[in-house]
């Protein structure tokens, strides 16, 4: 049996220099930490991964949303590309997204189901690009979104359908832009928003501007903000302050129906067309029954049918036996 001061000697340095790179080897793999280097599962092959699920993609001269977007990507950033169309599904793969930042692109164009899928989305900068319409829908499956940025487009008219209904909007940036007006509609569907950026707008003094003004009246902006919000009046030089204008001051313009009156248009409606077309079947069973009980009436008193004499000199009945018709058809 080996004796114990066997196990307490010291290894020689050969065997200490032979085990020493598989220790090395074995501990490797377990410190090695999670790099988000560009190629990894969790990050575009184009972009430079940080922590916390940032993917920097932007000044890289893409010309499309990179490929190979996961769920670990929390933030993407595409500023400062060549990105001019975002098509149906643009963003695929990444519904655990919630900052998005696409600004200076020259996008042009955006299908409606281009950002299907981020329904987790609260960023959004649309910013600094060529934008000069959007579809219906466009923002629709955004339902968590709070930010949204429009700012330096072409925009000539936002329709409340691009919008949908965004319960959570906090902020909304359409200045520098070419909005005119607003549709009433379109602030209706925002109940949480409290910052409207407008200014750089060619705003057109109007009934148009009714919601709009009262909406910056229920939500009061600083001094130096609130002068630079100026519409044109049709057919003057001046320009007006937006905050300016009171209720009173809309008071010649028309009404919009109450809900009430809608609903009675809606009901007299139906009605008025199902009477009408009950008034023409009666009207036509009137006249047809008329017609039969006429022809009835004939048939009983055994009515002659006259015909023309070819003569001219007048008429005559058929039955006559002489009468010049009778004597042609001898």
């Amino acid at each position: 049996m080996p004796s114990p001061s066997f196990f307490s000697r010291r290894p020689p340095p050969l065997l200490l220099l032979l085990l020493s790179p598989w220790s090395v080897w074995a501990q490797a793999p377990a410190a090695a930490p999670a790099t988000g280097t560009p190629g990894a599962p969790d990050c575009p092959e184009a972009c430079a991964c940080g922590p916390g699920g940032q993917a920097n993609c932007s000044e890289r001269a893409l010309s499309a949303v990179p490929a190979g977007l996961g769920r670990r990507v929390r933030a993407l950033l595409l500023g400062r590309n060549h990105v001019r169309a975002l098509p149906p599904g643009a963003f695929a793969g990444a519904g655990a997204l919630r900052r998005l930042d696409l600004r200076e692109n020259g996008l042009r164009w955006v299908h409606a189901r281009a950002f299907w899928g981020l329904g987790a989305l609260q960023q959004l900068d649309l910013s600094a690009n060529q934008l000069e319409a959007l579809a219906p829908s466009t923002f629709a499956p955004l339902r968590a979104l709070r930010s949204l940025s429009l700012a330096n487009n072409r925009l000539a008219v936002l329709e409340p359908a691009a919008l949908g209904a965004l319960p959570l909007l906090r902020a909304l940036s359409l200045q520098d832009n070419a909005l005119s007006a607003l549709a009433p509609s379109l602030l209706a569907g925002l109940p949480a928003l409290n910052a409207l950026r407008l200014r750089g707008n060619p705003w057109a003094c109007g009934c148009s501007l009714r919601p709009l003004c009262a909406w910056l009246r229920g939500h009061p902006r600083p001094a130096p903000e609130a002068e630079t919000l100026l519409c044109v009046s049709p057919g003057r030089p001046m320009l007006s302050p937006l905050t300016a204008f009171s209720d009173a001051a809309f008071s010649h313009c028309e009404q919009p129906l109450a809900p009430r009156d809608l609903a009675v248009i809606y009901a007299l409606g139906p009605v008025s067309f199902l009477s009408s077309l009950a008034a023409c079947l009666v009207l036509g069973f009137v006249w047809t029954a008329c017609r039969a009980r006429r022809r009835r009436c004939c048939a009983a008193v055994s009515c002659p049918r006259r015909r023309p004499l070819n003569s001219g000199v007048g008429w005559a009945s058929p039955a006559d036996p002489g009468s010049p018709a009778a004597a042609a058809q001898v």
